[in-house]
């Protein structure tokens, strides 16, 4: 479980260091409610944030002691207090835990489970309980593994992600043949399953990566990688390093090569939609890689959330800016449905799996890019 920082003050080392292990307690289950266990959890940004308290301390914005992390992720239902209510859920069911805490009154989530929202207990522990609308069954005859489903929350964030962003496409650049245009991405989980999408809608598609491991990976299911180690000076240096005239330089030098690449994959068009789950630090390179009616599009802020461009610029090249979080809770089986007929889905063999008792071990490594798979997770219980 993670403490407030209030109670435990600054922790020396990595992230993994500000989890503790530990008994918690809680409730008998109310009406609505199921006992689960967690089969497998997916280590995700969020948790990342929690543990580094950035932008917020969760426990202090619960107003909350402590707080168990994990919010996507493969449970098996044990109990269910139906009550009066109609459930989708039996003893037995594998589900997929849906990050859902406050939703809005369009389904979109304002707070999410395991995070910010109030009173809601994760995966990482060995029983847990939650509300039954957040749960959804697997399919029974699913022609997939555990480890493939526990990827869903980068594909559902995907697939919402993409629906927006090719929409807002397809508003300016109405009958083209997708295939003359680029999709880009800078790299991630997420953004990978986005391109597979992308791919699948006849576009060309290329992303970024940063190991030889990861570019076969990009390359074996047919997207351009692009190896980031070419362009060492590409991020935004920190801000007190920018009066350093050499840095600048070799930044200039590593964005123009970069951008020279662009032109190339995109026949001198520029980017068409550009997934950028980043943020600052390559937030200027996103806009001047983009096409004119382009779209950038973002689900996630990992290296910053301030973003400054010029507007005027950007009305003039008719950019648009697309911004989504999570997905919409009545879509989810949907999405479900179409990841079990369609085979969009993380491969067979790409995850890597964290034994429970490593998790601190998988926070240090995510945080410091030592994980090769685009697919962390980290097993609780044996199936």
């Amino acid at each position: 479980m993670l403490r407030s920082g209030s109670l435990v003050g600054t922790l020396d080392g990595g992230p993994g260091g500000a989890l503790q292990r530990d008994l918690f307690t809680f409730g008998p289950l109310e009406e609505g409610e199921a006992l689960v266990e967690p089969i497998l959890g997916s280590w995700e940004a969020n948790i990342d944030h929690a543990l580094a308290r950035s932008p917020i301390d969760v426990c202090s914005s619960r107003g909350e002691d402590a707080v168990v992390l994990g919010n996507l992720g493969v449970v098996r239902v044990l109990k269910v207090n139906a009550g009066g209510r109609d459930v989708r859920v039996r003893e037995g069911d594998l589900c997929l835990l849906l990050p859902f805490g406050v939703c809005d009154p369009y389904g979109y989530a304002e707070l999410a489970y395991a995070y910010d929202a109030p009173n809601t207990i994760g995966l990482l522990t060995k029983r847990s309980k939650m509300d039954t609308r957040v749960l959804l069954p697997i399919p029974a005859d699913t022609a997939y593994s555990l480890p493939q489903w526990a990827t869903y929350g980068r594909y559902f964030t995907a697939w919402d992600n993409w629906q927006k962003a090719y929409g807002c496409w397809r508003t300016q650049i109405a009958d083209d043949d997708p295939s003359g245009h680029l999709v880009f991405g800078w790299g991630g989980g997420v953004a990978f399953a986005e391109l597979m999408l992308a791919k699948r809608a006849g576009f060309r598609v290329a992303m970024t990566a940063g190991s030889d491991e990861r570019i076969a990976f990009l390359r074996e299911h047919g997207i351009v990688p692009v190896d980031r180690r070419l362009y060492p000076d590409l991020s935004l240096p920190p801000r007190q390093a920018r009066a350093d005239r050499d840095r600048q330089a070799r930044r200039r030098e590593s964005v123009d090569a970069f951008l020279g690449l662009v032109d190339e994959l995109s026949d001198g068009k520029g980017v068409a939609v550009f997934v950028d789950n980043i943020g600052e630090p390559l937030y200027d390179v996103t806009v001047k890689s983009l096409a004119r009616q382009g779209v950038v599009t973002t689900c996630g802020w990992k290296a910053g959330m301030r973003l400054s461009h010029l507007r005027g610029a950007e009305c003039i090249s008719r950019h648009i800016h697309v911004n989504t979080h999570v997905w919409r809770l009545p879509d989810s089986p949907e999405i479900r449905d179409f990841q079990e007929s369609s085979g969009w889905m993380a491969p067979e063999g790409s995850t890597v799996v964290y034994d429970f008792d490593e998790v601190p071990k998988l926070a240090d490594d995510y945080a410091e890019g030592r994980i090769g798979s685009y697919f962390p997770l980290y097993s609780v219980n044996p199936v």
